[in-house]
This record gives structure tokens, C-alpha cells and sequence, in this order.
């Protein structure tokens, strides 16, 4: 029985940079003015925000924040399907069983042009000829047709061993 396993997180350099660019000058703003106006009393700005909006805005910037680093995609194929988790969007695995599929292949794609870049997406500009995709880096993944028509492409940055795993399952699609 072979078994493919893989988790796979958000590490790229030039995306931590963008998002802590995006994020730390608003939740910079934030605790500044909360500083100002609730422990100096002095309103911030020409039309001060009310304190609890202030703190909502802060709070809910710092969950920001934090929530990109808490994204993770696991994989798993075995003898009864392919399971996937994109953790906090999934609490738990979705199981697609073989009997599901039409067809299941390891490929290259495009991450921006064919599906608008990386995370849970469906195809770009409306192209729901594409499918969706959930993928965290690279630009491999599995792609999977179904029976019904719809396609899923699971990211992976282990393409010989899905691609030696999703062989040894082939018999299973029927």
C-alpha cells in the first residue's frame, strides 16, 4: 500500500514581504491611534474614529496579521482517495474517492494566469472551464476531473512521488 503525504505552508520571501508591507501600516495606524486616543484622551485625526471602532479596526488588523501564517494545505493519497485540507478554510479533511474521479494527473500550470495566483481560487477572470485550485506555492500540482465535469487542482511540491502514488491508483479510477 503506498501512501502520499504533504503539508505545505505560505514561506515565500516575496509574499511575507508584501503582506507585512500591506498589513504593518495599518495595524501600525491602529495602535498609534488607540495609544492617542484612549491613553493620551487626545482624538486622532481631523474626524476621529470612536474608541471601540478604533479597537475593532486594530483587532481586526492584527488577526490579519497573524491568519496568513496559520494557512496550511496537507495532502494525503492512499488506497480510498485523495484527502485534502486547506487549514483554517477546512477543519477537516475532504475526501474524494477514486470512484469520483475521471482522471488524475500530475501537471504544470500557470498559478497567476490560469487561476489568479495562490490560496483557495477558481479559475481567472470568470474561466470556470479551469476549475478550482488550492495550492500554496510552485506551479505542479495534481490535477483532478471528475466524473460531473468539475476540476480541482491540489497543489504539490513533491511531483515525482504524487505522480508515483497517483500510478499506482490508476486502476481505481474507473
Amino acid at each position: 500500500m503506498k501512501v502520499f503525504k504533504e503539508e505545505q505552508r505560505f514561506s515565500q520571501s516575496w509574499m511575507m514581504l508584501i503582506l507585512i508591507i500591506s498589513i504593518i501600516g495599518p495595524l501600525c495606524f491602529g495602535i498609534y491611534g488607540c495609544i492617542q486616543q484612549l491613553i493620551l484622551k487626545q482624538p486622532f485625526g481631523n474626524k476621529p474614529m470612536s474608541d471601540a471602532g478604533l479597537i475593532g479596526f486594530t483587532f481586526i488588523m492584527l488577526c490579519f496579521s497573524i491568519l496568513i501564517f496559520l494557512f496550511k494545505l496537507s495532502t494525503k493519497i492512499d488506497e480510498t482517495g485523495i484527502h485534502y485540507q486547506f487549514y483554517p478554510i477546512h477543519f477537516s479533511y475532504k475526501t474524494i474517492a477514486w470512484s469520483e474521479l475521471k482522471m488524475a494527473k500530475v501537471r504544470t500550470y500557470l498559478p497567476i494566469t490560469e487561476y489568479g495566483g495562490w490560496g483557495f481560487r477558481s479559475g481567472f477572470f470568470g474561466n470556470k472551464a479551469k476549475g478550482k485550485a488550492i495550492n500554496v506555492s510552485g506551479d505542479i500540482g495534481i490535477q483532478l476531473e471528475f466524473k460531473n465535469g468539475k476540476k480541482l487542482l491540489i497543489g504539490t511540491l513533491k511531483q515525482s512521488e504524487a505522480k508515483s502514488v497517483l500510478e499506482t491508483y490508476q486502476h481505481k479510477i474507473i
